[in-house]
């Protein structure tokens, strides 16, 4: 997907980025090529590639959920890495409030500085464990939305994320192909954690036709404070 085609088609969904919005993903490209120089930020690297499966892909996610109409909706992301799906879309919903959470501090500082110069506000970022994240009173429980892009399994992300949602909140994992699988194996996770099954949306991702998955999820209840467990032991011990 070339840059010239990329705000054509957001067109066609509804979504129409003014100049400066287009500036801004230039500008996201530029610096993402040259600190995936310095660190490992992506395999990606193509301007082509990146408008289509970092930029659109990431922004999909807005065809399944409606940012515009929320008055400050407070969104997490979760295991961002590159900062992918929140910035794309905060790049497109300007009123939006970001937090993200990632792993790796070097990380943290691309996605600080990638803000900085594209001058977006209401963005916080964290340097923590997700499972240490939900256990924090000033984080559990606290968010709209929370989403998560190509971090784990459904049942391990669903112990990741949903402590973080609101009681009313929705979690949105984005999946591929094998979505269908996960949510199968992740019904005890979802229920134990206090969520239910809202939908699984299916997208077919232009040009290269991949498929893609938007798992909703809502919080109907409290997550039980023992959730999420000690950092590793949801890997290793999914709640299947």
């Amino acid at each position: 997907m070339s840059k010239e085609q990329f705000p054509a088609l957001l067109a066609e969904k509804g979504i129409e980025l003014s100049e400066q919005q287009r500036n801004q993903f230039d500008q996201y490209f530029q610096l993402l090529v040259e600190w995936n120089e310095k660190m490992n930020l992506t395999a990606i690297t193509d301007e082509d590639g990146v408008y289509l499966k970092h930029f659109y892909d990431s922004i999909s996610a807005a065809f399944f959920y409606d940012f515009s109409s929320a008055d400050k909706l407070h969104i997490v992301d979760v295991g961002a890495g590159a900062g992918f799906p929140s910035l794309p879309i905060k790049i497109c919903f300007p009123h939006l409030k970001i937090t993200i959470v990632d792993s790796l501090n070097k990380r943290i500082g691309f996605l600080k500085h990638v803000t900085e110069q594209l001058q977006l506000t209401d963005c916080s970022f964290y340097h923590d464990r997700a499972e240490t994240f939900g256990q924090n009173k000033q984080h559990r429980e606290k968010y709209d939305f929370v989403i998560a892009r190509a971090v784990a399994r459904l049942p391990v992300l669903s112990e990741l994320c949903l402590p973080l949602a609101k009681v009313g909140g929705t979690f949105m994992a984005m999946k591929g192909p094998e979505a269908a699988g996960e949510i199968n194996e992740a019904k005890k996770a979802i229920s134990q954690l206090g969520g239910a099954l809202l939908k699984n949306e299916k997208f077919t991702l232009p040009i290269e036709e991949s498929e893609r998955h938007f798992i909703v999820i809502q919080k109907e209840k409290a997550t039980p404070k023992k959730y999420p467990r000690k950092p590793g032991t949801p890997n290793k011990q999914p709640l299947v």
